[in-house]
């Protein structure tokens, strides 16, 4: 199984990574091939919205040319998608939710190419911290996941998250860290 974890904090040795440690380390105990994308400082175009990958078949067809191009090749490769990310106002960080709004590419679903899922037998997944009640606080991200899979006819593996209460302490407990390895374990299952 190959997974790739879209890591969408600025802070790359903070909470949300310090949360992704034992789920990677599950994964990889459990032989999976773990690609783990850090976000921050990459060169991201938010969408244009011009629709033109929606008339190129068979590819990417993004016209905006910068690091998401390699991304997507990630991307497409793995057998699940994990974005994970501090909760922002109830979404994603931008470097996280420019990837999002670009992977539009990614559905051939409003243009000339004929009708396709790039990614096709690929399900998602999200790992988030957020300072909230976790369905306050990151439930709105979820469900937006929900909605995409389905539309796209992926499937999604759900959420793992955890509140922050205690900065990085909160990330290190017992339960925390069980679960990460819970999710990880759900993953493989898939």
């Amino acid at each position: 199984m190959r997974v790739c974890i879209l890591m969408g904090s600025p802070g790359v040795h903070r909470r949300t990574a310090e949360l992704c440690k034992p789920f990677i380390d599950e994964l990889t105990a459990n032989h999976a091939e773990v690609d783990y994308i850090t976000l921050h400082g990459m060169n991201i175009a938010a969408c244009l919205g011009c629709y033109h990958c929606q008339d190129i078949a068979g590819e990417y067809g993004c016209i905006q040319k910068d690091d998401m191009q390699g991304i997507v090749e990630k991307i497409v490769k793995a057998d699940v998608l994990v974005f994970a990310t501090p909760i922002y106002i109830w979404q994603a960080t931008p470097p996280l939710k420019a990837v999002m709004d670009r992977m539009y590419g990614l559905n051939k679903f409003y243009g000339s190419a004929p009708r396709e899922v790039m990614n096709q037998n690929q399900a998602y997944a999200l790992i988030a911290t957020c300072g909230y009640d976790i369905e306050y606080g990151a439930g709105l991200l979820d469900e937006a996941l929900r909605r995409w899979s389905r539309h796209s006819g992926l499937q999604y593996l759900g959420m793992y998250a955890v509140r922050d209460e205690n900065n990085m302490a909160s990330f290190q407990t017992d339960e925390a860290v069980s679960g990460a390895r819970e999710f990880a374990r759900k993953i493989m299952r898939y």
